[in-house]
């Protein structure tokens, strides 16, 4: 085959897979999430987004949470919790204002020869609860600090540790004297958690 028969070829299927610009739509992240190559849990991690990178999204799926997004040089699957858009100068997160938005609707495609088996808790595993709404929270340093100074033994996680998460009830939280959250340590990092409803309000790098 000719150089220029196969460059024409490599374009084809360039133009085949981009998507117009028009049907994007900037986003944020919210949080540090692990960008998939499929809309599910289940599916092989292609790497980690970090909080604040902008990233261009295609759409989300029709009743699910998982949007396409392009970020930091990867194309995959994240949830509509963690990404975040501009209104009026302020951030929002795109599941809770798809429709306010018109968020692009896109589609996936696979067979079963291809889908990935469920994921099997393993050893000890302890999966968080469900995303909710929280306020998140910016402690004082003297909060750091004292963790520091009471280290606890971390727990393991096989998902996403984000804020808004909720930890299972069998799950040990510690008491910072003198301040309104407690904390834990997921995955060697501290978190804050509201000892009420139990949900992650902030997330130590």
């Amino acid at each position: 085959m000719t150089t220029w028969l196969k460059c024409l070829g490599l374009g084809a299927v360039l133009s085949a897979l981009a998507l117009p610009a028009e049907a994007q739509m900037a986003t944020t992240t919210a949080s540090d999430i692990t960008v998939r190559s499929g809309p599910g849990e289940d599916y092989p991690e292609i790497g980690l987004a970090t909080r604040g990178s902008p990233a261009m999204m295609d759409g989300c799926l029709e009743g699910s949470s998982w949007c396409r997004i392009e970020v930091n040089g990867m194309r995959g699957w994240v949830f509509a919790e963690y990404l975040t858009i501009r209104e009026n100068g302020t951030p929002v997160v795109v599941q809770e204002y798809r429709s306010r938005y018109e968020v692009p609707t896109v589609t996936y495609e696979t067979t079963a020869g291809v889908a990935p088996p469920a994921p099997v808790p393993g050893p000890g595993d302890v999966l968080l609860g469900p995303v909710g709404s929280v306020e998140m929270v910016e402690p004082p340093d003297t909060v750091i600090r004292y963790i520091e100074q009471h280290p606890a033994e971390p727990i393991r996680v096989r998902n996403e540790v984000v804020v808004g998460a909720t930890l299972p009830p069998d799950v040990v939280i510690r008491e910072v004297p003198d301040y309104d959250y407690d904390y834990v340590v997921v995955n060697d990092r501290p978190v804050l958690v509201d000892p009420g409803t139990r949900r992650i309000v902030h997330i130590y790098d």
